[in-house]
C-alpha cells in the first residue's frame, strides 16, 4: 500500500506542464553501509497523472494499492541533500500497482493495556 503525500507541476522535453502525484510506501527498516546502524525511511516516488491541480490536491492522503520498488536505470549523480556529497546511484524507485506487500514489511506488533511491547 502507498499513500499519495503530495503533488507538483513538472514540465516535459516540450516544455508542456503536467501534474504528478507525489507517493511514498510504507516505513521499513534499512541499514546503513557506512555504520551498520539500522534507520527507518520510506521510499517515495512520482507518478505522472491527468488531474489537473484541484483534483491532485484532493488525492493527497489518499492510500493506494501497490508498492514502491527499485527499478535499474543508467548511472546518475544524485547530491544527498543534508550533507551536500554527490553520490553515484545507478537505481531509482517506481511505483508498481501489482505489487503486493511482504509479510516482513508488515511485522505483527501488539500493546498490552498498560502500554508494554507483546511479543507475540
Amino acid at each position: 500500500m502507498v499513500k499519495v503525500i503530495d503533488f507538483k507541476t513538472s514540465t516535459n522535453q516540450e516544455g508542456e506542464e503536467f501534474i504528478v502525484l507525489i507517493l511514498q510506501g510504507n516505513p521499513v527498516a534499512v541499514q546503513s553501509k557506512s555504520t551498520g546502524k539500522y534507520y527507518i525511511t520510506a521510499r517515495k516516488c512520482t507518478i505522472p497523472c491527468t488531474f489537473d491541480a484541484h483534483v491532485a490536491k484532493a488525492m493527497v492522503g489518499q492510500p493506494m494499492e501497490g508498492g514502491i520498488e527499485k527499478v535499474s536505470c543508467e548511472p546518475y549523480d544524485y547530491t544527498v541533500t543534508e550533507t551536500g556529497e554527490v553520490i553515484e546511484l545507478d537505481y531509482t524507485w517506481s511505483y508498481n500497482p501489482d505489487e503486493k506487500p511482504k509479510v516482513a514489511d508488515f511485522p505483527a506488533v501488539r500493546f498490552s493495556s498498560n502500554g508494554r511491547l507483546v511479543h507475540n
